[in-house]
């Protein structure tokens, strides 16, 4: 996870399009690898975070492994493992633009194609565009935690 929290991504892509070529595909993959750690290490935070007498007290009235971790361990750990899904996708929407330098189609295009061309209205629109998916993401994850 810190291999891949640290490097920087034009630096990881080379070994993916050296394997998979430029496209959607390594588009994908380099978006999870960008994108994945957040989530994985805000779960670990989260249930490692939950209280040890909540646990214990689980345990003394006869819980099992798996009731443990389904009804005391992630219920409580949810708005951490909620922070972690909601920082993957902003990174995802970060590397939009990244991703249409190797072929990915959408609004990551837009935006290279304004730079390219010194396109001011285009690049403030596609960004505004993605600015607004982040947002409707972002309340759709928050909305899930004040339940």
């Amino acid at each position: 996870m810190d291999f891949m929290q640290t490097m920087p991504a034009f630096v990881f892509m080379i070994p993916v399009i050296a394997f998979f070529g430029t496209g959607k595909v390594a588009a994908v993959i380099i978006t999870m690898i960008f994108g994945g750690t957040p989530v994985v290490r805000l779960t670990v935070l989260g249930l490692k975070g939950v209280p040890q007498n909540i646990r214990e007290a689980a345990i003394a009235y006869g819980a099992s492994k798996w009731y443990l971790l389904t009804k005391v361990d992630i219920p409580l750990a949810t708005p951490t493992i909620l922070a972690g899904v909601n920082q993957t996708v902003m990174l995802s929407l970060a590397m939009v633009v990244v991703a249409s330098l190797i072929g990915a189609k959408g609004l990551g295009q837009d935006v290279l194609e304004a730079l390219q061309y010194a396109n001011v209205g285009q690049g403030i629109l596609a960004g505004v565009a993605i600015l607004f998916v982040a947002l409707l993401l972002d309340r759709i994850v928050q909305g899930k935690k004040r339940v």
